[in-house]
């Protein structure tokens, strides 16, 4: 099912499998990707209990092995509607008995979506349900359209990314490889904090910024003008496209996790950027999609 919020100038949709935008318009126009499979077959996916890819295909918990996909199960999931309103959507996910086979841990996932003037807020708030420690990471993966509206040049439009209000000129890239994280780190410059879309850009997957490098990323149109910004606070941030095609979007993406390392050969509650809670314990974070 698709549920809706609307103001003046700004429509968003969010589907209950996944509890996934779906759709964001203002004044009629589109400003999400619309998951053809062509390119990529989906639209906002929310990454949970796991960002990117656990080494191996598999975690460890107390000497035992549990197969996990790439970015996690809830966005394969139900999730429940719990609260409407005129400015927001709540969504509940909790574990069940497939879900503990595979991550034996009892949590409840709430996501929310705010609709306030030009801006939405998307949240996560993780429950620990528990009576052990929750290991967990989150992370959102939005697909907006680039080029703007999804016609003209990548080469036209450009991702700048600001840190307290002033350009980036470097930044420092980790790269994927069998899709674990490689240990060593490229250091590239960049003009006005201005990153030109290319299949070049990105022919390593994804480009992955640790250390809260940045707190906003923007796209810029081919006449210079940010149409869409997002705001965030994180330890690392993903941008990405599918490598080898000039698709017509960017992922701009807020993690609270990340893939393993190639090096990594520990248990799950010792993964580099995991979270871990308490019994009883609640994490809330959330980023912020403003549309110009």
């Amino acid at each position: 099912m698709i549920y809706h919020l609307k103001n003046e100038h700004v429509e968003l949709a969010v589907a209950d499998a996944g509890a996934e935008l779906v759709s964001i318009k203002k004044d009629g126009k589109e400003y999400l990707w619309n998951a053809d499979p062509a390119f990529w077959g989906r639209h906002a996916p929310v990454l949970f209990p796991q960002v990117g890819t656990v080494k191996d295909g598999r975690f460890l918990y107390e000497g035992k092995e549990y197969p996990m996909g790439q970015h996690g199960f809830a966005r394969d999931e139900v999730f429940t509607l719990i609260d409407q309103t005129e400015d927001k959507l709540v969504f509940s996910l909790a574990d069940s008995e497939e879900t503990y086979s595979k991550y034996p841990f009892h949590f409840e996932l709430i996501l929310e979506y705010e609709l306030k003037g030009n801006e939405i807020t998307a949240r996560w708030i993780v429950r620990n349900t528990d009576q052990k420690q929750l290991p967990f990471s989150i992370g959102g993966h939005p697909a907006f359209l680039c080029p703007k509206e999804g016609r003209g040049e990548w080469s036209s439009h450009r991702i700048r990314l600001t840190k307290e209000g002033l350009p980036l000129s470097e930044i420092e890239i980790h790269s994927l490889e069998g899709g674990v994280v490689k240990r060593e780190t490229t250091s590239m410059k960049i003009e006005d904090g201005c990153l030109i879309p290319s299949i070049e850009l990105f022919a390593n997957d994804a480009l992955i910024l640790e250390g809260e490098q940045a707190d906003r990323a923007a796209l810029i149109d081919e006449e210079g003008n940010a149409y869409l910004e997002v705001d965030f606070v994180c330890p690392v941030l993903g941008i990405w496209a599918p490598v080898g095609k000039e698709a017509p979007f960017v992922c701009i993406e807020p993690w609270f996790g990340r893939a393993d390392g190639q090096d990594f050969e520990g248990e799950i509650t010792e993964r580099e950027y995991g979270n871990l809670l308490e019994p009883g314990e609640v994490f809330t974070r959330e980023y912020k999609i403003r549309l110009l």
